[in-house]
């Protein structure tokens, strides 16, 4: 049967607001009306036969509190039962993933070690066993993987091969019979707190991933910024001492150099302190260790300088800290509020925030599904 100009009319809508979803999780019909543009009445009738279809389903919205007056809003969200995604976070030393449902909900999860983040002869075997472990941890059948996202860690055409990632690629694909997606793992962390997490009411934020290295990612007018040569957002290779020592990435006096979990840990080793990993580092810090206290204030200081760079020059309206020393809360984040403050523009500086992001270790998992729905390659 040849499809009507009404049927393809309604095809489209249905698509626009099942894309919508894909890519934001559950929505009032408010907001899923200002994000697709469609006109309230074509909406709602819209709404309504994925509802009668099963597609979709409707759910009381969680009260947070925002709202002055009144119940809040109810959401519409998929299905949960209409398909799985799976998210990869590659870093330099650990692999997190995450497997959610249609409504984006974490409905699995796990990690490993893994001793390179760029080779795929290392990390396709790690990758599979790591979705195949988390999800018979939860019951649940891989059958049904629509598609699945990776983030990596590292700077393109520096640290990341091309032809390797393809390889990862090809490799992914021909594993789990599903469309892959590939990116930067801290651009994904800045996508998903933009799309589920602390960026998610604001359109212009500055994400910083403080783990091992740092990392970043901006998003400017609700759009993730990948640059160029896909190198957008790589705070920790701003140069912050160009007489320093030669940095991985080629250049001197990285930031990362001084600030990042590596460094900050062998800081703590010269000063007589040995720490036992990243983890440790945030223990001793919460625990108020007097040397372990001082060296990370003085990495948030000088993140926070170079992020007043950043604020001058992009004008974002909310800076959002990730990784594993985003656990510390204001022991960083108040160091770096004052650094920006006192080295912004006056204009910027009266209107970012700087706060903490939501989402946790698990952020550029999820960040690796935001890419993949946001990309457009995977369908019901």
């Amino acid at each position: 049967m040849t499809a009507t100009p009404a049927r393809r009319a309604r095809a489209a809508n249905d698509e626009l607001v099942l894309a919508e979803l894909r890519r934001s999780g559950a929505l009032s019909r408010a907001e899923l009306g200002r994000r697709t543009g469609l006109p309230k009445t074509t909406l709602f009738s819209t709404v309504a036969a994925l509802l009668d279809s099963g597609v979709l389903l409707e759910r009381e919205a969680v009260d947070n509190g925002s709202r002055s007056r009144g119940r809040p809003a109810s959401q519409v969200v998929l299905n949960p039962a209409a398909g799985l995604y799976a998210g990869l976070d590659i870093g330099r030393a650990r692999m997190r993933a995450v497997i959610v449902n249609a409504s984006h909900e974490v409905v699995a999860s796990g990690a490993c070690g893994v001793p390179s983040c760029v080779r795929a002869d290392v990390v396709v075997p790690a990758a599979v066993d790591l979705i195949r472990s988390a999800g018979a941890e939860a019951g649940i059948s891989l059958a049904a993987l629509a598609g699945l996202g990776a983030g990596f860690a590292g700077v393109p055409g520096v640290e990341i091969d091309a032809e390797e990632i393809e390889q990862v690629r090809r490799e992914l694909n021909d594993v789990f019979d599903a469309p892959v997606a590939l990116g930067n793992n801290s651009r994904a962390a800045a996508l998903a707190e933009a799309t589920w997490g602390a960026g998610r009411a604001v359109e212009d934020l500055v994400y910083v991933r403080w783990s091992t290295g740092i990392g970043g990612g901006f998003v400017v007018g609700g759009l993730a910024v990948a640059g160029a040569h896909g190198g957008a957002g790589e705070i920790g290779h701003v140069s912050v001492d160009p007489a320093g020592k030669r940095c991985h990435c080629g250049g001197r006096g990285c930031l990362e150099g001084f600030a990042g979990g590596a460094a900050l840990l062998e800081q703590c080793v010269r000063r007589g302190l040995e720490v036992d990993g990243l983890d440790g580092l945030v223990a001793a810090a919460q625990n108020l260790s007097p040397v372990v206290m001082e060296v990370v204030g003085a990495a948030a200081r000088r993140l926070g300088g170079v992020l007043a760079g950043t604020v001058a020059q992009l004008d974002p309206s909310r800076i959002v800290v990730g990784g594993e020393l985003a656990q510390l809360g204001s022991l960083i984040l108040d160091p770096v509020r004052q650094a920006v403050a006192q080295l912004a523009l006056p204009l910027a500086r009266r209107r970012v925030e700087v706060v903490q992001a939501d989402l946790g270790v698990n952020a550029a998992a999820l960040g690796a599904v935001a890419l993949l729905l946001r990309q457009g390659t995977v369908s019901d």
